[in-house]
């Protein structure tokens, strides 16, 4: 039996996953965000980098097939379907308090780096850096002079997915971004929450 497992709106969520497993991650309302990041279970040191990861696959954007890899350039995840559009970014950072205190917030706004750390303490683990989370489902177009911006997605795919599958013992977590200033969650600005599975050999995730 399959287990679909919430990713609150402007929250995080973490899991233990097993090699050999499939992470189905939802973007349940089609324009939702959601920064992803990746650890070597028995190693929080060694995690998903897109830096790495860039290097091996020569893309900017994760396709179907791509190795996801550490920051010791070992495999920890496989892209191996993408029913969203394909549209993820792998270039902006979590955003965090001082991010939005630059967009003129005063005082406390959810951010994906508390959320980062708040889904990992739910496993009693403390991440030992914040590393650039793979952005699922985030429009950041660039131009042949190297311009960038924040976009809302181009064409919203509700209970749209990526499958990824972990080529080590992992920990995987998750951020549904609270970004309600820039347009990446849908031009309304209005976060929502998002969904995932583990499923494979062991049959169930481990939350």
């Amino acid at each position: 039996m399959e287990t679909r497992i919430e990713i609150p709106a402007r929250r995080g969520k973490a899991a233990f996953v097993s090699a050999g497993q499939t992470v189905t991650v939802i973007n349940t309302h089609g324009e939702q965000v959601v920064d992803t990041w990746a650890f070597n279970r028995t190693d929080l040191a060694e995690f998903m980098s897109n830096e790495h990861t860039r290097a091996h696959s020569l893309h900017l954007v994760p396709q179907i097939g791509d190795i996801l890899r550490t920051n010791k350039r070992r495999p920890i995840l496989t892209l191996t379907e993408d029913s969203s559009g394909g549209v993820h970014d792998t270039l902006i950072a979590a955003c965090d308090r001082h991010r939005y205190a630059l967009l003129g917030v005063e005082g406390h706004h959810d951010n994906c780096t508390d959320n980062l750390f708040a889904g990992m303490a739910e496993l009693g683990l403390v991440p030992p850096e914040v590393p650039s989370p793979l952005n699922l489902f985030m429009n950041i177009p660039w131009e042949a002079d190297g311009t960038i911006r924040f976009a809302a997605p181009p064409r919203p795919v509700p209970s749209g997915y990526v499958r990824l599958r972990a080529e080590m013992d992992m920990v995987i977590a998750f951020s549904a971004c609270p970004q309600d200033i820039l347009p990446i969650n849908g031009k309304a600005g209005k976060p929502v929450e998002a969904h995932f599975t583990v499923t494979g050999e062991l049959g169930a995730s481990r939350i």
